[in-house]
Formats: C-alpha cells, structure tokens, sequence
C-alpha cells in the first residue's frame, strides 16, 4: 500500500492509498473554494448521560445529486469533484459537512473505489484489503490527535438508510468522547469479570455462539454470526477468533482472510429478499475499544474489549422495512419480527 496525503482547495485533507507503490499523485484541486467553516458543538443530555452533535451547517450538504455531479467519482476534464486526480484506489478525505469538527472530533470519507456503479460487496478481495488497510491507518492517526477518544468506521448503504450520496463510500467518526453503545459494553464487561472472578465477557459470548445455530460463516481467524438477541431482522455480528481492542490489533493472517470472509457476508445480504430487490439496505459498523482512560469501568482495560463488525439490514421482508417506532425510539426496546434462528438459516441458504 502507498499512501500520498495531500489538500484540497479549502484546506482539507486528502489521502491516497494506492495498491502500486509507483502510482503518483499530484493532481491540484481546481475548484475556487473557501476554507470550510463549521459550527459543530458537542452537548451533554444530563438526565441520559450521552451527547449530542449539534451541527446546523450540515443543512447544505450535498443531497442526491446526478451520476455525471456525483461529488465521489474522479474528476474528469472539466468536471471538478472532492477527489483532484482523474482516478483513485481508496480515497479518504475531511468530510466538507462534518458532525464532528475541531474540539468536537472529526469525520472524514472514505471512497471505496473510483467505479460509482459499484459497490462494496462488487470489490475484489485486493481492493477489500486495501480498504481495511486505510481503515486501519485512519484509527491510527485519527488515536492520535488530542481530541479524539473513540474512532468508528462504519458505512451506510442505500436510500433507505438515509445515503445521500449513490457512490460505493463509507465514513469515519472520531468522537471526542466514548460512545454510549461502547460504555453501555465496557460496564458489562466490568460487572461480568467482577461476577466471575476475571472471565472475560467476549470471549464468553463468542464461545456460546460458536455452539450455537446462529452461526451464519466461519474461516479460520473470523466468525460470523446471528446473535441470540438481535435487535434487527437480519443482524450479523463478525469477529476475529482472536480477541483483539481494535484493528490495529489483527495480525496477518486475519487480515489477509477478512476480504473473503466479509465479501461473502455481503452478497449472501444482497440475495436475502430475492432477485426482484434492490440491492439490501444496511449498516455496517466497526467497535473498537476507546482510547482514553477507562478508569471508570472498575478493572477493565482496553485489552478487554473485543473488535468487532455490526452487519444489518432495516429491511425485514420483501418490499417492508423494519421501522424504529414507540417501543425501539421511546424506550430504546427493540422488538424483533424475525427469529435470530430464522435469520441464521436463511443467511446459511444464501450461500454462494
């Protein structure tokens, strides 16, 4: 991988990662744009405990634009976009309509291919590789800045799912806090290792569910499967059988198996409704452990936790998406239409 950083008009930053260490970029932006300013502010619910991004500036962003203005693909000629050279890899790039800015974080794009008509599940296990490899060295230089303790990489895909933007890309947020779905894992983790004299409540779980049905794949360093509790009619947790904080943390060999791993979980989610669908709606999202201090959860470091990727779609059925009504946005409880048993075995029929 050869990764050229460069900037775009506005002061932005631009990454290349290229799979040729002799492919050069030098390409200038030549679109007249001001430095972008944001008014991103991060507030505290005190009776919930959790933050919110308020980010006004975000009314303006781009929203579903023509194939020939897609803001993703290369520039070309006389057609100017976020990306100066006239093809790329993998792209990541400061997002120019960002929730998180400044002391409040960051967030930055990343563009899986320079192809718009395709799509992550569409990617060799080459450009796959490399995506993860930029995805990897995006947690790394994003721990480092001083006002980021927790990085997510995650995409959304479709319209359905409030995708803007049509071109195969995903997203990175780095929080200046811990996320609540992160703290609400670190405090069972805390109470499971006091409970059982150290056991580790990861490592727990993945042992229950590689006994179990709900086992939708499994490779020699990962794991895919349906959890016993999903919230969503076809959820997919993937994990490496090694326990590792983050993806800093893989080592070779399950670097290199997570392409054929995921890809494969990918088009067996395409082919869940039939041929007659569009192509399945979902999110796909990474945990990794914080890193800032974890003092407040009793004994657990970041050694603790366990990397993982969150696959689901909100379509449940053929033509019917699952809404998040009174029950799931009131009181944050899920109800679950399709057995996590059901799900499984429909995503082992799948198969390629």
């Amino acid at each position: 991988m050869k990764k050229t950083s460069t900037r775009l008009a506005d002061g932005r930053e631009l990454i290349y990662y290229d799979l040729r260490d002799d492919t050069v970029r030098d390409a200038v932006d030549r679109r007249p744009l001001e430095r972008t300013h944001t008014t991103s502010e991060i507030r505290r619910d005190p009776l919930l405990g959790d933050q919110v991004a308020i980010a006004s500036h975000r009314q303006g962003r781009t929203y579903h634009p023509p194939a020939d203005q897609c803001p993703l693909c290369p520039t070309q000629g006389d057609r100017l976009s976020e990306i100066p050279d006239s093809s790329y890899d993998v792209v990541v790039f400061e997002n120019r309509f960002p929730s998180l800015a400044g002391d409040s974080g960051r967030c930055e794009v990343v563009c899986f291919t320079s192809d718009h008509d395709a799509s992550f599940a569409s990617l060799t296990e080459e450009q796959a590789r490399l995506v993860l490899d930029a995805w990897t060295d995006r947690t790394s230089e994003l721990s480092h800045l001083p006002s980021v303790e927790q990085v997510f990489c995650f995409e959304n895909r479709g319209a359905e799912i409030g995708v803007t933007l049509g071109h195969p890309h995903g997203q990175i947020y780095a929080y200046p806090f811990t996320t609540p779905r992160t703290a609400l894992m670190l405090r069972s983790l805390a109470t499971h290792k006091e409970a059982t004299g150290g056991e580790n409540l990861f490592d727990a779980v993945l042992a229950r569910e590689l006994a179990d049905e709900r086992v939708v794949l499994e490779g020699e360093h990962w794991v895919a499967f349906v959890p016993y509790a999903a919230h969503w009619p076809y959820e997919v947790h993937l994990y490496p059988k090694r326990r590792v904080p983050d993806l800093l943390g893989l080592d070779e060999a399950a670097r290199s198996e997570f392409p054929q791993v995921y890809l494969e979980l990918l088009r067996r989610f395409d082919r869940i409704f039939g041929a007659g669908e569009s192509p399945t709606p979902y999110i796909a999202a990474w945990h990794q452990a914080p890193f800032g201090t974890l003092e407040e959860f009793d004994g657990v470091t970041r050694d603790d936790f366990a990397l993982h990727l969150e696959l689901f779609t909100i379509r449940r059925t053929s033509g019917k998406l699952k809404f998040l009504a009174g029950s799931e946005s009131g009181m944050s409880v899920f109800i679950n239409d399709v057995p996590p048993e059901r799900a499984a075995e429909r995503l082992r029929e799948v198969a390629s």
